[in-house]
C-alpha cells in the first residue's frame, strides 16, 4: 500500500491491489427496566470484514457556485500548492499550504513509542487518499464572469497571489447553472447572467425543471469524458437558498419528488434538482449550505440509488467553537442556559444571507449544533430545570468587512448553588480561507469512502456493501450532520474527529483509540 509506515497487524491483509482487515464492533445495548426503571447495559460484538481499494483515482471535482469566493479561492488554492507559487504580503512572503484542512495538516495518533510516548503521523499518509493538488476542478455558477474576475470580485486573496494566478484561470468561465428566483434573495438578480433554465427569449423559467436536471447530468458526464476522470464528486457552495416547505405527495417519498421535478413543482429548489441529477448518475453530492436540499424523497432515493451524500452546512468558524465549547461545559457538568451569538459580515454569503427567508435557513443550522450535547445529560436538562438553551443567533450583512466574518459569542452557565459563569469570545475569521479547506477535506473523505466495502465475518458469500448513503461520518465538517432515519445526528466536534480517526485505525489493523496510557499509569 503507498505509505510510509509499515502496520504489523495479523487483523490486516494487502492483497490484489486492495487491504482485508478483520474488525470486532464492541458496543453496549442500553435497556430500561419498565418496572423499575433501572438500566440494563449489555456488553455486544460484530464480527465485521473491511477492504479498502488502495489505487486513488483520478478525480474531477465540479462546484455548484464555482464563481463565488468559496469557489474561486478553492481553485487559487489547488493552483498555489499545485505549481509551488509563493507569494508576498505585507508580512513577507507566504509559501503555498493547505492550513486548515483536516486530511493535509492534520496528524492522527499511531500508538507509543518504547518510553510510552504518544507518537503521530500525518493524517493522509496512514492510507492512500486522493490529492487536492490532483483534483480537476469545473462547475457551474448563475454569474457568467471569468475565474480571474470573479476572484479579484470576492476581495479574499492577496493582490500578489491573484496576479500569479491570473494566467491560470484568465477566460475559465463556470457552467450555466439553475436560477429560481423563488429560493435565493432578490438581491441576487443581476448576478444571474449564466443560467440553464431560459426560454427562447432568454427570460428566467421555472417550467423546465427536469430538463435541468437532464441538462446537469449531461454536463457531469461530459465534464467526466473531457478530462478522462475515474470520479466526479459534486459539491454546493452557491448561495443559502430558503428552506423548502416539505409536502406530502411532492418531496416527502423518492418518486414523488422526481414526479414533483417533472411537474414543475414550486417546491423544488435548485439545489435539491443538483442533488437528484447527482443521484440519478451515482455521483457523490454534498451540501455545503444550511437548506434543506435532502428532503425526506431526496434522501430516500438516495438509499433507492446507493449513492452517496452529506451535508448540511459547513462547520468553520463559530459554530465549530460552539460544538467544542457547549460540549466542554455540559461534560463538565455546568449547566448552560444561554447562548447568544452574533455574527456580521460583508462577503456575497452575508449580502444573501440578508434576506429573511434565507437567513432562517441558516440560523436553524446553527441552532441544532447543542441538540445533542443537550440529550447526552438528562441531570442538567430534565422536565423539572428545562431541556432546551435559550439560543439566540444574529447575522447582519455590513459591506465594509468583506470577507472578515466577525463574531461574537456568549455563554451564560449554571454553577452549583445559585452561581453562574460567563463566558464571551470575540472571533475575526477570513471565511472563505477556513471554508475552503472544509471543502478540501470533504471530497477527499467522501471519495475514500467510495473506496471503502465491508461486510459480516458471519455472511459465506463474498459479497461486500457500501457504507449507507448518507455519510454521517462527514459530520466533523457539517453544521447540521444529516443522520440515518431513527438515529440523532452525532454535533460534538471531539465525537465526530475521533469516530474518523478510529475508522482508519481499523483498517489498518490497529485498535481503536484510547487515552488510558496504562504504561504510565500503572507500575
Amino acid at each position: 500500500m503507498a505509505s510510509k509506515i509499515k502496520f504489523n497487524s495479523d487483523k490486516a491483509t494487502e492483497r490484489d491491489g486492495a487491504l482485508y482487515t478483520k474488525f470486532k464492533y464492541e458496543n453496549s445495548i442500553v435497556s430500561t427496566d419498565a418496572a423499575t426503571g433501572s438500566l440494563q447495559v449489555t456488553p455486544t460484538s460484530v464480527d465485521y470484514e473491511f477492504k479498502v481499494d488502495l489505487k486513488v483515482p483520478k478525480l474531477g471535482l465540479m462546484l455548484v457556485g464555482l464563481g463565488g469566493n468559496n469557489g474561486t479561492t478553492l481553485q487559487a488554492a489547488v493552483l498555489a500548492n499545485k505549481h509551488n507559487i509563493s507569494f508576498e504580503n505585507k508580512e513577507g512572503v507566504v509559501e503555498p499550504n493547505y492550513y486548515g484542512s483536516v486530511t493535509q495538516s492534520s496528524t492522527i495518533k499511531l500508538g507509543v513509542d518504547a518510553s510510552g510516548n504518544d507518537v503521530y503521523a500525518p493524517f493522509n499518509s496512514v492510507l492512500p487518499f486522493v490529492s487536492p493538488n490532483d483534483f480537476v476542478v469545473g462547475g457551474w455558477d448563475i454569474s457568467s464572469v471569468p475565474a480571474d474576475k470573479a476572484m479579484k470580485r470576492a476581495q479574499v486573496l492577496d493582490v500578489d497571489l491573484q496576479k500569479k494566478l491570473r494566467p491560470y484561470l484568465e477566460g475559465k468561465t463556470p457552467l450555466k447553472s439553475v436560477y429560481y428566483p423563488d429560493f435565493i434573495a432578490m438581491n441576487q438578480k443581476e448576478r444571474a447572467d449564466n443560467v440553464i433554465n431560459v426560454d427562447s427569449k432568454g427570460e428566467v423559467v421555472t417550467d423546465r425543471k427536469w430538463a435541468d436536471v437532464e441538462q446537469i447530468r449531461k454536463d457531469i458526464n461530459e465534464f467526466k469524458t473531457a478530462n478522462k476522470l475515474d470520479k466526479v464528486i459534486v459539491l454546493w457552495t452557491a448561495n443559502t437558498e430558503r428552506y423548502a416547505d416539505v409536502v406530502a405527495g411532492v418531496n416527502d417519498t423518492a418518486d414523488n419528488v422526481v414526479q414533483s421535478i417533472k411537474n414543475n413543482h414550486a417546491e423544488i429548489a435548485p439545489s435539491t434538482v443538483f442533488a437528484v441529477a447527482c443521484i440519478l448518475e451515482k455521483v457523490p453530492f454534498i451540501n455545503g449550505s444550511p437548506q434543506n436540499t435532502f428532503v425526506p424523497g431526496v434522501l430516500e432515493l438516495a438509499e433507492k440509488h446507493q449513492s452517496f451524500i452529506g451535508g448540511d452546512d459547513f462547520k468553520s468558524g463559530q459554530t465549530k467553537m460552539k460544538s467544542v465549547l457547549a460540549q466542554f461545559l455540559v461534560d463538565a457538568g455546568i449547566r448552560p442556559i444561554s447562548i447568544a451569538s452574533y455574527n456580521h459580515l460583508g462577503n456575497n454569503d452575508g449580502y444573501n444571507l440578508s434576506s429573511p427567508l434565507q437567513f432562517k435557513s441558516k440560523e436553524i443550522s446553527k441552532q441544532s449544533v447543542v441538540d445533542d450535547i443537550i440529550d447526552s445529560n438528562k441531570i442538567l436538562y430534565n422536565d423539572k430545570k428545562g431541556k432546551t438553551i435559550d439560543h439566540c443567533i444574529v447575522i447582519k450583512y455590513l459591506n465594509a468587512v468583506k470577507d472578515s466574518k466577525v463574531a461574537m459569542d456568549e455563554y451564560y452557565s449554571e454553577l452549583m448553588l445559585g452561581g453562574h459563569n460567563k463566558i464571551s469570545i470575540h472571533n475575526v475569521c477570513e471565511d472563505s480561507l477556513l471554508a475552503t479547506p472544509l471543502i478540501i477535506d470533504l471530497v477527499v473523505m467522501t471519495e475514500f469512502f467510495q473506496r471503502i466495502t465491508y461486510k459480516k465475518e458471519l455472511d459465506s458469500d463474498d459479497k461486500y456493501e457500501n457504507f449507507y448513503a448518507v455519510l454521517t461520518l462527514l459530520s466533523y465538517w457539517l453544521k447540521a450532520p444529516l443522520a440515518k432515519p431513527g438515529f440523532q445526528p452525532i454535533n460534538g466536534l471531539n465525537k465526530q474527529r475521533l469516530a474518523i480517526e478510529n475508522l482508519l485505525r481499523l483498517l489498518v489493523g490497529l485498535p481503536v483509540n484510547n487515552d488510558l496510557r496504562f504504561e504510565e499509569r500503572l507500575l
